[in-house]
């Protein structure tokens, strides 16, 4: 693998604890990629996702689109969000960054943080908006501001917009899978792991396309119900951090400890958490027929080949967790409007047609569908890069 173009350490002068800013690649001078905030976050992993970032950037390039594909990026903070420290670390974090997010790195929420605690952070740092290094890029400046302004202020049921279109991504990628299989919704049981953004959206989406949600964890345990769970009724009972009022509980949920999602009897498992959660030891415990990866990197890769060789397919999360960030970009650059019915449609559309290309790419090469994604990744990097530039 290569290089990143950019990687940085800083620590933080009060606390002590470390911050990571890591620029994959460019594309016209600007990278796309959020910022996260765990306890335990390391360089390697931002790293990663950063290398990622620039995977899912080319995956969604449309030479027909106003979207422009940009370089890949990520940020990370070792901190617990809890902690009372955090708020002041992400300022402080975002005041030393302030150069690259000026100049060329876009960010936004991630694992631990709200878009609305990134925006707050990001107005103290003195900062005009974690996206301003796109501004140059965009025929109306003022127009794209508004539009966007207007899509996160649509709510659809009670959550946001912005908090769902990464979910209706998921779970189209998932439906996809299964429909290639010519395996009906009905018959077919999901576990997910983390309910908070990402992983409470992609349950309401499966749950109303007719699958069964058997099981839901979050940082309490696991809330499992094999006749299946009322995902409205918990997602109305979440906290900020997706953690589940268990009081919301019917007589037929019953409470089991954080890590049984994994041997729940269901066809898909969402893992929508934290990275790292599916490793060489517990992957024996997975009987599902499909991983399906809204959190990134949540399955270490030696635990995906001894899936694979099981005969469990993990559709990895550069293609099954990309709409979020396309979102942003389909917004801000014009290809869609800031309504919701828009929104789904094109993120349903778009998440459909890149599921099939990867598994149709992985069938007839004869490899996973990380592996097909990837490759096609890989073919797009250069025309990218030959059509717009690394620089402005």
């Amino acid at each position: 693998m290569t290089a990143p173009l950019l990687s940085l350490t800083w620590t933080d002068d009060i606390t002590g604890r470390q911050g990571f800013v890591v620029i994959d690649r460019l594309v016209r001078g600007v990278c796309s990629g959020g910022l996260r905030m765990r306890p335990g976050c390391t360089l390697e992993e931002v790293t990663g996702l950063a290398r990622g970032m620039s995977m899912k950037e080319a995956l969604h390039y449309d030479p027909d689109g106003r979207y422009v594909p940009l370089g890949g990026a990520k940020g990370g903070i070792d901190c617990d969000p809890r902690d009372p420290a955090a708020y002041g670390l992400l300022v402080r974090y975002l005041k030393a960054a302030r150069p690259y997010v000026e100049g060329f790195w876009t960010t936004g929420e991630d694992l631990g943080l709200s878009q609305d605690l990134v925006d707050r952070a990001a107005a103290e740092a003195g900062l005009v908006s974690s996206i301003q290094a796109v501004y140059p890029l965009l025929d109306d400046e003022a127009a794209a501001r508004r539009r966007l302004a207007d899509a996160f202020a649509v709510e659809v049921d009670g959550i946001g917009l912005d908090e769902l279109v990464g979910g209706c991504g998921v779970a189209e990628s998932a439906l996809t899978a299964l429909d290639r299989a010519g395996v009906p919704y009905a018959d077919t049981r999901v576990a997910v792991q983390g309910f908070g953004t990402m992983g409470g959206a992609t349950a309401r989406f499966l749950a109303r396309a007719g699958l069964t949600v058997v099981a839901v964890a979050d940082l309490k345990g696991t809330v499992v119900n094999p006749a299946g769970l009322d995902v409205e009724a918990l997602l109305a009972a979440r906290d900020a951090h997706g953690t589940v009022d268990r009081g919301a509980l019917r007589p037929g949920d019953r409470e089991l400890p954080g890590d049984a999602w994994l041997s729940t009897e269901a066809e898909v498992l969402v893992p929508a958490a934290v990275s790292y959660a599916i490793d060489t030891t517990n992957q024996r415990r997975v009987t599902a027929r499909w991983i399906v990866e809204a959190a990134n990197m949540p399955v270490l890769p030696e635990a995906e080949a001894l899936l694979a060789a099981r005969g469990v397919t993990v559709l990895p999360d550069v293609v099954v967790n990309s709409g979020t960030n396309a979102w942003w970009w389909w917004t801000l650059f014009g290809d869609i409007g800031p309504e919701a019915d828009g929104a789904f449609a094109h993120t349903r559309r778009s998440m459909r047609a890149l599921t099939e290309l990867m598994l149709t790419r992985a069938e007839a090469d004869g490899t996973t569908p990380r592996a097909a994604a990837h490759a096609i990744a890989a073919d797009r990097h250069p025309v990218i890069a030959a059509r717009f530039g690394q620089y402005r």
